[in-house]
């Protein structure tokens, strides 16, 4: 018999990141710091399909239409001199919800410190998946404490035609700002992160996320996935999740009726299996149903372990009577 791959002793909690830790936007301080009306940019990448189609264009990804948006405010300067760096510095100004991040730590150490659990090195790993921007992430108070992060990324000055002949051309006079497109991730190919998680491809690259993987060869398997989200925009990673065996859960902003008709709606739908405020304190039913699944993912490994060890060592022989 073949060895397996890993030993499926990690369990993932997989978050969204605005309106899910954080009850904003994370694009607040940049609108804060260069004066831009928030209501007013959002309104303009709202109407842009609009704009677009006028102009013959049909196929429009309108989940990730604000990077356009924000690169055409930085050529224009009115984010003047935006950069990768300047984006991790703003993010260290976005606002957590209550209980974040010292959260993601007692949820690690509850599995760290059970000495069943530890036998087994079963472990916590925190991963954001966010269609926002990736640099702000990394720069926000909750970056230590993340396993890894999917986002949306800016290259700064791409290099001109013909820099592989000349390497001086690679050496942009420009000033440095973000200037395309790297990666974009919208409401649908967060699926991908989370089958980038479930293979083992972000940490062993060699593995090729579309390649054919056995289930007991995955590193990460569905159910000991969590995926903590806010809204209708989460729905295809929710029905992936759900239909292999994992959690769901949403959050709603604390005294918002309208954001709780939304997730009360998904619940109703079986989108998610419970619901409960974004406060992460550990009174509060949201952390204590993450603490209840993270407790019995991790029963169920050792449960799963010690009979595949049993099925391998078997009974001793007994004299017959």
């Amino acid at each position: 018999m073949t060895q397996p791959l890993f030993l499926q002793n990690i369990i993932a909690c997989i978050w969204d990141f605005d309106k899910t830790l954080s009850p904003g936007y994370m694009q607040a301080p940049i609108f804060e710091m260069y004066q831009v009306d928030p209501q007013k940019f959002w309104k303009e990448v709202e109407q842009l399909p609009n704009f677009y189609k006028k102009n013959e264009l049909d196929l429009i990804s309108t989940d990730t239409l604000y990077l356009n948006h924000m690169l055409t405010y930085t050529r224009a300067g009115v984010f003047k001199d935006l950069t990768n760096a300047r984006l991790r510095e703003l993010g260290g100004k976005i606002e957590l919800y209550r209980g974040l991040p010292k959260f993601f730590e007692e949820i690690k150490q509850l599995v760290s410190t059970n000495a069943d659990y530890r036998q087994h090195d079963i472990r916590v790993e925190h991963y954001i998946v966010s269609t926002g921007l990736r640099q702000m992430i990394l720069g926000s108070k909750i970056a230590p404490y993340v396993d890894g992060v999917w986002g949306c990324e800016f290259v700064e000055n791409a290099p001109p035609p013909g820099y592989l002949e000349d390497v001086q051309k690679t050496i942009s006079q420009e000033p440095k700002i973000i200037s395309q497109i790297a990666y974009a991730l919208d409401n649908t190919t967060k699926t991908r992160a989370v089958f980038e998680i479930n293979k083992g491809s972000n940490k062993i690259p060699d593995i090729d996320v579309n390649a054919m993987i056995p289930d007991a060869d995955r590193r990460v398997p569905f159910q000991n996935m969590i995926y903590i989200a806010d809204g209708p925009s989460d729905i295809p990673v929710f029905s992936l999740i759900n239909r292999y065996g994992g959690r769901t859960f949403a959050v709603y902003q604390p005294e918002s009726s309208k954001e709780f008709a939304q997730v009360n709606r998904l619940q109703k739908q079986n989108r998610v299996q419970s619901f409960g405020e974004a406060n992460y304190s550990p009174s509060s039913q949201t952390a204590m149903w993450i603490t209840n699944a993270v407790t019995e993912i991790s029963t169920q490994i050792v449960k799963n372990r010690e009979r595949a060890l049993g099925d391998k060592i078997g009974k001793p022989p007994k004299h017959l009577e």
